[in-house]
């Protein structure tokens, strides 16, 4: 009970050591890091009560290099999505039925690399949850023959064995990034949600302002055609009545030119008859 004891101690100091900086001071941390701070003389995790008060807001504990060899009393941590136990004692069944039930409903990457499992059959816990990314590197079970095979058959979700997928391919940072990228958009959608409602709203409100505003253009056009109709009629009409003027002013000149020369014909005939009859005589 003594080691018990001091090994909670130890813990307690260490925890309290990492969250001091820690982000989401005010809401819990988000990422809890216990690298070889302790080391545990019992194998055994802390008291589940110093790991609950963060379960909220946890989503990320790595607690590497503590001598482990059973994760019993692992509280259940429903936020959590990355758990990294590297260098430990860890091995068997138990071990990872205990994280299936404190975590599994949304663990995506787990670290066991350099522990103890020998055996693909003691990953048989991790076969129905969602883990996307496992490490078992430097793990007996790493050594067995056709064991990449065997390991993405048993878990049908895993995307990455010990950083490689199952074609080869390495594992990018940028996968990383992306997944956190992911993580925040999921915490910013019902927020986002609900501006998005207010913002449709307001659109319904310009967009009708905007159909009034292009009605009462519409109208203003057609007055404007209308006006521009009637003074192209005007100008045409004033236009017809000059030609009608010019016309009058014509036939009345051609027949004041008609009687004028019609007048003076007989006078000149008359002439040339005095003329002739002058002659005669």
């Amino acid at each position: 009970m003594a080691a018990v004891g001091e090994d909670d101690a130890a813990w307690e100091r260490a925890i309290a050591a990492a969250t001091k900086t820690a982000s989401g001071a005010t809401s819990g941390p988000k990422s809890l890091t216990l690298d070889g701070a302790v080391k545990s003389s019992t194998g055994r995790l802390p008291s589940p009560a110093l790991l609950e008060r963060f379960a909220a807001s946890l989503e990320e504990l790595s607690v590497a290099g503590a001598r482990l060899s059973s994760l019993a009393g692992l509280p259940r941590l429903p936020a959590l999505r990355r758990l990294s136990l590297p260098d430990n004692r860890l091995s068997g069944a138990a071990a990872l039925a205990a994280v299936a039930e404190a975590c599994g409903a949304t663990l995506r990457h787990l670290d066991l690399g350099n522990n103890r499992f020998a055996e693909v059959d003691e990953l048989e816990p991790l076969a129905k949850l969602g883990v996307e990314a496992l490490d078992l590197y430097q793990c007996p079970v790493s050594k067995i023959k056709g064991y990449r095979e065997k390991v993405f058959a048993l878990i049908p979700s895993l995307k990455y064995l010990d950083g490689v997928d199952a074609e080869g391919n390495e594992r990018l940072e940028t996968d990383d990034e992306e997944d956190v990228e992911e993580d925040e958009e999921e915490g910013e959608e019902g927020e986002e949600g609900e501006g998005e409602d207010g913002d449709e709203d307001d659109g319904d409100g310009e967009g009708e302002g905007d159909e009034e505003d292009a009605e009462d253009g519409e109208g203003d056009d057609d007055e404007e055609e209308e006006e521009e109709e009637g003074d192209e009629e005007a100008e045409d009409e004033a236009d017809e009545a000059d030609d009608d003027e010019l016309d009058a002013d014509e036939e009345d000149k051609e027949n004041i030119e008609s009687k004028a020369g019609g007048s003076s014909l007989p006078n000149k005939r008359k002439r040339d008859n005095d003329d002739d009859t002058n002659g005669d005589e």
